[in-house]
């Protein structure tokens, strides 16, 4: 069994992001979930700690028989979060062919940079339109969202008090 590192903002994490966790976890047994953050920069939307207990609260239903999930936050790079975490590869979902491009490129460097090899995973067709910003932008202008995160999400989302 390998163990993967799925890392992003999650700001907050959607049921696309959920996506790529399920097929990790079919294809690997194990994933870590790492919201990265730069503490020089402001977090966005949520504080880290209330994007960790969202990104807890969405995993917790894939966790057991024989598949773990953890979730972690990591300041700086993803490949020395791969490193200090013990993953054997890096996840990232892709939704469209644009996706790929900027993937692919932060994929060669990481292998370069530090020898870590990134997986990718094609989103399930339903859910390539979701996006963090798309939801973001949608639920502070009233909008439901309701079908495209998990219900831990929805709530903080209704309780946001966005600038």
């Amino acid at each position: 069994m390998a163990t993967v590192l799925y890392p992003g903002s999650f700001d907050p994490i959607h049921l696309g992001h959920l996506d790529v966790v399920e097929q990790a976890l079919e294809l690997f047994g194990s994933v870590v979930v790492a919201a990265m953050h730069n503490p020089s920069k402001p977090s966005g939307l949520f504080t880290l700690d209330e994007r960790l207990a969202m990104i807890d609260e969405a995993v917790a239903p894939l966790r057991g028989d024989g598949r773990e999930v953890r979730v972690a936050a990591f300041p700086g790079l993803a490949v020395d979060a791969s490193r200090e975490l013990g993953t054997d590869f890096i996840v990232k979902g892709l939704r469209t062919g644009g996706d790929f491009e900027v993937e692919q490129q932060m994929a060669q460097t990481n292998y370069v940079a530090a020898g870590v090899r990134t997986v990718y995973l094609p989103c399930k067709p339903a859910l390539v339109f979701i996006s963090s910003r798309f939801i973001r932008e949608i639920a502070k202008y009233g909008g439901d969202v309701s079908a495209m995160v998990p219900p831990a999400v929805l709530s903080q989302l209704q309780r946001a008090t966005f600038d």
